[in-house]
């Protein structure tokens, strides 16, 4: 009797020992233990790489951090459990999320080590690098701690809640010991990435808990039916009159319900199995399931399980891919008890089956799904990254040869053909370059270059792009600019001028008499900067209907405005998602015939001394700081290479050509360039490798800078890995070229090899 009252209870008291809080706490303890040395060589690995790439003290130091905080943990649960009765749940919970927490910190800690003890030389290379490096660490470790957070939620909480803020604190820690206490765009930008994460880890950990307590209750479920087996099983052998009634019962379950004799051949059947499986009862007496029901891809592992399963005379649970009668695969959750005679051996094998097809089905289809997003991502990127090569290319020589044109003789005829081509090519160029920004916004893969630049400068730059079209339309163009406007600013001022010249280009657009009105003005705040500027203008207006509208992508008032006007709808889309990664806004009202203003306030720092205005002058030279000066030209294609000679026809400089990355090896070691304009795609050997095989010359290094068609960040920060100095994207403007001959033209540095 003590025998048939322990197999009765057994699966639901297991099953109340592993959902307590006691067993919880002893599994976590468990899993927390058996995977410490895998925890550990995944933790060496990583310090490694921090020792490769930054300093073997640095991942020294880091990885005896991570260890002994995860020593701390472990060795605390290794020396409480298992939990006894009569030992204080309650204290084990709160010590053990206490040692959790130190176990996150330390983790958080080499998760952070390089942005922590980055050389001041390396804060450039390392700025892209190491948010990508801590975020890889923190979100896996968030994940491992989503998944263990039903065991022990206090602790799981507390490393969610370290993991969240530990970016946030880098960004503190980065504004107080680089930029001067501020947070800057870079870092606001981060802010806004980690709040799409953030949201993302919470419907992860949502979606665990769901899962858990699914299988709670499907594990409760399953206990309370293997009790109802083992009940039928003790009955059977208590009182044979009980077969009777145990036959009704399972004839009339919704799951299939079968009985097997001691060799496993079946020997009754109820209706829910000819239903599930398509074979009637005459059909099935006397056949062994797996000859009955086992499909060509059943896995035999699971088939073994069974065998195994039914040959030691306990209940078992799996799950086993079968085949109907007609064909049609399914999924059955089998449970199997065995019914014991008085000498302990088999005499009958009941199992109850249920159909988990749907479930599958619906997992199957979630992992299809991943994979066709996650396929889809990278066929977008890759096509954008191709199409703007392949445009960028041609549009190098359109523009360039017209720019080159421009500086003929030209008649009046010829000189408004010029400027049509220059026009269309820069507006086609203006198009390639938003549908990128809105991609790379749209992945969160805009990053923010934060420097020192002269505020005021930079709007009145701007709005002198704009003077030309405001004259020729009779409108006035004006820039206020508050006196308390400080004249350096520590801020990405490529993205400003962006917005800028999205909105001030709407607003001379639409507007045909009147003008436009620029004002800017700050409030300081410390070392921080809260920037706002208001663009105005007397055009037509936008409707109050309208107004939600205007930042919607390919979006305008209305159809006639598109017409008239032309426009891709993109600017002020992009402006505000430019807005919002700098950590500010963008609104606009407006009265409809009477003009519009859109205003935008964005934070920014107080410069931190990197750059001055005199810094700023001494980066104009003249024609003659180039003189002498050896340029190699590495490009393959034939129009690039002429375009570069006509660019620097009337420069006193001394060019050479070559026409693929091995080509340009060569000329290095017989040319003896000061400075290489180096093609990233090219036949033979491409720019990346022809640099790095150039920088392990033992040879007085020149100046090498990217010459490419490629304009993703991605590309920018593969030129600098592989030794470049500079970037240049094309389509090549000649001013831009000249300015970095001119910013390389000192004597170069003799960096031969060792």
């Amino acid at each position: 009797m003590p025998q048939a009252e322990a197999l009765n209870n057994g699966p639901l008291e297991t099953y109340h020992k592993r959902y307590s809080r006691r067993g919880l706490l002893n599994r976590y303890a468990d899993g927390r233990a058996r995977f410490f040395v895998y925890r550990q060589l995944t933790m060496l690995g990583l310090a490694g790489l921090i020792g490769m790439l930054l300093s073997p003290l640095v991942g020294l130091a880091a990885f005896v951090v991570v260890v002994l905080g995860d020593l701390i943990d472990t060795s605390y649960l290794r020396y409480v459990t298992p939990v006894r009765d009569g030992v204080s749940v309650r204290w084990v919970l709160v010590i053990s999320t206490f040692t959790a927490a130190v176990q996150a910190i330390s983790l958080a800690f080499l998760a952070c080590a390089p942005s922590l003890f980055a050389e001041p030389a390396d804060h450039m290379h390392q700025a892209h690098a190491t948010p990508l490096f801590t975020m890889g660490i923190l979100v896996g470790a968030a994940i491992n701690a989503t998944v263990v957070l039903p065991y022990q939620v206090s602790a799981g909480i507390v490393r969610l809640m370290i993991y969240a803020l530990t970016p946030l604190a880098a960004i503190v820690v980065s504004s107080l010991g680089e930029h001067g206490g501020h947070i800057g765009d870079v870092q606001m930008f981060q802010i806004a990435g980690l709040a799409v994460l953030y949201l993302s880890v919470f419907f992860f950990v949502s979606f665990i808990a769901g899962r858990y307590h699914r299988s709670r209750k499907n594990t409760l479920a399953m206990a309370l039916q293997h009790k109802q087996l083992a009940q039928i099983n003790t009955k059977l052998q208590a009182q044979q009159l009980q077969s009777q009634r145990l036959a009704l019962v399972a004839e009339n379950a919704n799951d299939s319900v079968f009985l097997m004799d001691k060799d496993g051949r079946i020997t009754w059947v109820n209706d829910a199995f000819t239903r599930i499986t398509g074979y009637g009862y005459n059909e099935a007496i006397g056949q062994f399931p797996g000859d009955l029901l086992n499909a060509d891809n059943t896995d035999m592992a699971v088939v073994r399980a069974l065998e195994q399963g039914r040959a030691t005379g306990k209940p078992f649970r799996l799950e086993i891919c079968n085949r109907r009668k007609d064909g049609q695969l399914l999924w059955l959750e089998t449970n199997q008890v065995p019914m014991l005679r008085e000498d302990g051996t088999v005499e009958t094998i009941i199992a109850v089956e249920r159909d988990v097809t749907a479930s599958k089905q619906y997992e199957q289809q979630l992992k299809d799904a991943r994979i066709a997003a996650e396929e889809g991502a990278r066929v977008k990127s890759e096509f954008l990254a191709t199409m703007s090569h392949e445009i960028r290319t041609p549009m190098n020589g359109v523009i360039g040869m017209a720019q080159m044109l421009e500086r003929t003789d030209l008649s009046e005829d010829q000189k408004l053909y010029a400027d049509t081509i220059l026009g269309s090519a820069r507006t086609l160029l203006s198009l390639i370059n938003d549908i990128l920004d809105l991609s790379k916004m749209d992945a969160d893969e805009v990053i923010l270059s934060e420097v020192d630049f002269d505020l005021s400068a930079c709007f009145h730059q701007t709005l002198q792009l704009f003077e030309p079209q405001a004259q020729e339309k009779g409108i006035t163009l004006t820039l206020d600019v508050a006196p308390d406007v400080p004249q350096m600013v520590n801020g990405d001022d490529r993205r400003l001028r962006q917005i800028l010249l999205n909105l001030v280009g709407n607003a001379v657009k639409f507007t045909e008499t009147g003008g436009v009105r620029v004002e800017l003005s700050t409030a300081r705040a410390g070392d921080r900067l809260r920037l706002r500027f208001a663009v105005s203008d007397t055009g037509i207006g936008i409707a109050h209907d309208k107004l939600d509208h205007v930042f919607e992508r390919f979006s305008q008032a209305d159809a006639a405005i598109t017409r008239r006007f032309g426009g891709t709808g993109l600017g002020l889309t992009i402006s505000r998602l430019l807005c919002e990664a700098m950590g500010g806004e963008i609104s606009v009202t407006s009265e409809l015939g009477k003009g519009a203003c859109f205003s935008v306030h964005l934070r920014m720092q107080a410069a931190l001394g990197t750059a001055t205005p005199e810094a700023a002058d001494n980066v104009r030279y003249d024609g003659r700081s180039l003189r002498g000066m050896r340029i190699l030209v590495a490009e393959d294609n034939k129009i690039n290479r002429l375009l570069m000679q006509k660019y620097l026809q009337d420069e006193p400089v001394e060019l050479a050509f070559a026409v693929d990355g091995a080509e340009a090896m060569e000329k290095t070691l017989d040319f003896d360039p000061d400075l290489i304009l180096m093609d990233m795609s090219m036949p033979v050997m491409n720019g990346l490798d022809a640099t790095r095989n150039i920088r392990d010359m033992d040879i007085r290094q020149p100046v090498i800078a990217a010459l490419t068609a490629n304009a993703f960040d991605s590309d920018r920060e593969a030129c600098l890995a592989a030794g470049m100095d500079d970037f240049l994207s094309k389509p090549v403007n000649r001013d831009d070229l000249l300015m970095v001959l001119r910013k390389h033209s000192q004597p170069p540095r003799d960096c031969a090899a060792v």
